[in-house]
């Protein structure tokens, strides 16, 4: 069955619901008692889906965490950063307590909570009367309610440090209390992830995990390996951008454990990279879930539900042949990351596209240029509306998907572990699968081989790594939480200022980015075709085209529009604050740090 069905059985989730406006009261007791629902295998997986159901909800991830989380970056922003809004805000660090969009009692905070609320009554449940043990249904169920608890304050940590750490069902003793630091929960995260990688099956090892969408071994040791690698990276301290003093943390101790995971994975021959970039985007966009691919694991959403293609996709200005939805493009790369790309490489004309979809007469729409902007309105194109299977007629969701981490990242992470343990030549190895990929195989002699050969040092691996996640994963709003563990935040934001700005003044090395933009439309009336995108493409085509437009320039891509890219310094806020409705809520029990 396509999409996870957010239907909450009453029987089993009566004792795990809370009111948005107490979401801090302990939960009332259950209509039926635990010890029958979890020795129940049916009655026990319908609890375990239960957990992910505040995932749907309207500000939960669905229309503020996976919305919101994420930009500005050094290759990612809101598109609207000029703009007064709560979101522009957030985008620009101009992080407060009282954002409007946040500061809702029903907001991410309190839906991931709920979730963790949900995965401690399942844990207990299951380890009490389920009998859970390796290659059992119930073994399988503990293990998914394990990862989802994982899921969950993953996010909390990434998004606010360090955070209120629940790891049984609230009590009276518990309802109230203060943050747990960080590091404690990473230690209990990476401890249970261990747990459930020898519980759950590999992809395709029985039903629940024949899909993307369900908790598979693969996933679980990949998303470990995350886990070990941002516990022992960089974050923002009360006392300052550091890593963890906690010898348990040390990249000697959890490089080693990540190296492992990633091994496991990649030996297993359960996941792989699609032969095509392009072939990949378009796999997410027709909803093709099987399991054994590249997505390891994705958020579910029902059609209903979800705002990724809303949120990022090619924009769309009215209803028109392929979608009813007039939604796509509130983020985009930045303006020089198209030009950042070797012109080679195929995942470019994937992540960056210029254009979007007109407004549409007779509902038929083309593709335009906003010429009045230029060089610095650029979409996303790894989610189309026009890549869909399926016509989506609502008009606040979609029901795509949210990619939560796929095999690409696995190869990224053995490179860098390699690296940093001091074997060049393995990180070499896992590099290269992702390059070859990236290029026609024509082109692997100077676009991979002379590429690896040149990469003598381990600091010239890990610049070579810190670049390939940009090119791989730019527009997957992964990119912040990997710059913050390399302490490479601020760093990276004012270098994409310096390179904005020496864009817009084509100069340095923009220098051979041509100015003017020509093109015409293609025999379908509606596909546009360019020439002067590439660089070098000098050469006046007005003759061969028949529209051109300025489009690199400092009218196009001026101060004002380069400075949204941040307003406060990144490195200073790194962390969301605590909103002021869950402050004042914890009975003085919360607080804010980093400044707010």
């Amino acid at each position: 069955m396509k999409k996870f069905v957010y239907i909450i059985i009453s029987i089993v989730l009566a004792g795990l619901l809370v009111s948005c406006e107490d979401f801090l009261e302990a939960p009332s007791q259950s209509t039926l008692d635990e010890s029958l629902i979890f020795s129940n295998p049916t009655l026990a997986a319908s609890a375990i889906d239960g957990i992910k159901e505040p995932i749907g909800q309207t500000n939960s991830y669905r229309g503020r965490f996976l919305t919101h989380y994420g930009a500005n970056t050094d290759i990612e922003w809101y598109n609207s950063s000029t703009a007064a809004s709560a979101r522009s805000d957030l985008a620009r660090y101009v992080n407060s307590a009282i954002n409007t969009d946040m500061n809702t009692a029903n907001n991410a905070w309190a839906q991931m909570y709920s979730g963790i609320e949900r995965a401690n009554i399942c844990i207990r449940g299951l380890r009490t009367y389920g009998n859970p043990a390796p290659g059992n249904e119930m073994g399988q169920l503990l293990g998914e309610a394990l990862t989802l608890r994982a899921f969950y304050y993953a996010d909390l940590v990434k998004a606010w440090g360090d955070v209120v750490a629940r790891f049984e069902p609230v009590s009276s003793e518990t309802m109230y209390m203060a943050k747990t630091s960080r590091d404690e929960i990473y230690k209990q995260l990476i401890a249970d992830l261990e747990e459930a990688s020898a519980l759950v099956a590999w992809p395709n090892g029985n039903a629940r995990t024949s899909t993307t969408e369900g908790i598979n071994r693969a996933f679980v040791k990949a998303f470990r390996a995350r886990l070990c690698l941002a516990a022992a990276g960089y974050s923002q301290y009360p006392d300052g951008i550091r890593r963890s003093s906690d010898p348990d943390l040390s990249v000697a101790t959890l490089y080693p454990v990540a190296m492992q995971e990633c091994l496991d994975v990649i030996s297993s021959g359960t996941a792989k990279l699609e032969s095509s970039f392009e072939g990949f985007w378009r796999k997410v966009c027709e909803e093709n879930i099987a399991a054994g691919g590249e997505s390891l694991w994705e958020i579910p959403f029902a059609d209903g539900r979800g705002r990724m293609a809303f949120t990022f996709a090619v924009k769309h200005a009215s209803a028109d042949q392929y979608t009813e939805q007039p939604r796509g493009g509130d983020y985009g790369p930045l303006p020089h990351v198209f030009y950042d790309y070797d012109v080679k490489d195929t995942r470019r004309d994937v992540t960056c596209v210029p254009y979007s979809w007109g407004t549409a007469t007779n509902k038929i729409a083309k593709q335009t240029i906003n010429t009045g902007n230029g060089v610095s309105q650029w979409y996303f194109g790894k989610l189309r509306y026009e890549w869909m299977k399926r016509y989506v007629t609502s008009t606040n969701d979609d029901g795509l998907n949210a990619i939560y981490m796929r095999y690409a990242e696995v190869l990224l992470m053995a490179a860098e572990i390699q690296n940093e343990l001091g074997n060049l030549g393995p990180a070499k190895d896992y590099l290269k699968q992702v390059r070859q990929r990236a290029f026609k195989q024509s082109d692997w002699p100077v676009k991979v081989d002379a590429y690896l050969n040149a990469i003598t040092s381990k600091e010239q691996m890990f610049n070579a790594i810190v670049n390939e996640n940009a090119y791989e994963f730019c527009g997957e709003m992964v990119r912040k939480s990997a710059l913050i563990r390399w302490n490479l935040l601020g760093t990276k934001m004012d270098e994409a200022v310096a390179k904005m700005t020496s864009l817009s003044n084509r100069e340095g090395s923009y220098t051979d980015v041509p100015a003017t933009l020509y093109y015409r439309y293609a025999s379908d009336g509606e596909t546009l075709q360019f020439y002067g995108l590439n660089r070098g493409e000098t050469a006046d085509m007005s003759a061969d085209y028949t529209y051109n437009t300025v489009y690199v320039s400092t009218d196009k891509l001026g101060a004002t529009k380069i400075s949204s890219l941040f307003t406060n310094d990144p490195d200073q806020y790194q962390f969301w604050p605590i909103w002021q409705v869950f402050i004042d809520a914890s009975n003085n029990m919360l607080r804010n740090d980093y400044g707010y």
